[in-house]
């Protein structure tokens, strides 16, 4: 498995298909890539792609431990490791180990099958529906969730199917994954959850600010001389 682009917030995603090649595999890289960085959750992808495999039979059957010791450098292994068994079994046993059988039909009902799967949720079953189905669904990570707040887009409180519709209404379902993957970027690079780097922002004159707690004028007044922009 070749280094992907660690940028992209699902790195098992081709960018140069119109779907990904097994959903199954882009289901445990969205796990792992909960509630960490891409770095560490490639780290752990790939050593459980090395010593375990990442197939529903080959997980379904390893021992806790060694799935444990595998994804360690995600994080919160232990729990990963008893939610990553607990799917794959399930895989094994309602889809013969054949995930693409639940992507079958419509939107809703693939989404209600992924859903009914243990640890997944909204979000993880719709970056699998999106990029391997290629179904118009558009998944709603923190990134795009503060993104959307702050342009006003969704308000303060939205949940996350609020946020999701607000977002589907506003882009062509042909650009969701497009527009997805430019919004995590935009909140990675630009629209941080601390310091965001408002002055340099490429849509900083559509953007209302919403809920920003202050202004780059402000920082650029309270910063001592010399002392560099935060990064």
């Amino acid at each position: 498995m070749s280094d992907p682009s660690l940028s992209d917030g699902y790195f098992l995603v081709d960018r140069a298909s119109p779907g990904c090649a097994d959903p199954f595999r882009t289901l445990v890289a969205t796990v792992l890539s909960q509630n960490t960085n891409d770095r560490n959750g490639y780290r752990a992808f790939s050593a459980l792609e090395r010593s375990v495999g990442v197939t529903p039979e080959s997980i379904s059957r390893a021992p806790l431990e060694a799935l444990e010791n595998a994804i360690r450098p995600a994080g919160m292994y232990r729990g990963r490791a008893r939610k990553l068994r607990a799917l794959a079994s399930a895989v094994v046993e309602r889809y013969g180990g054949d995930l693409s059988r639940a992507l079958s039909g419509d939107l809703e009902r693939a989404r209600a099958a992924l859903m009914e799967l243990p640890g997944v949720g909204p979000k993880t079953a719709d970056v699998v529906l999106l990029f391997c189905a290629s179904m118009p669904t558009f998944p709603v990570d923190t990134h795009i969730s503060r993104i959307s707040r702050r342009l006003g887009l969704a308000r303060a409180g939205a949940g996350y199917e609020e946020m999701r519709s607000a977002l589907q209404s506003i882009f062509d379902p042909r650009d969701y994954a497009v527009a997805h993957r430019a919004l995590i970027q935009l909140g990675r690079v630009y629209c941080r959850a601390r310091g965001p780097r408002c002055a340099e922002c490429p849509i900083r004159d559509l953007c209302p600010r919403v809920g920003v707690a202050s202004s780059i004028s402000s920082e650029k007044q309270n910063r001592r001389p010399g002392q560099p922009q935060a990064s």
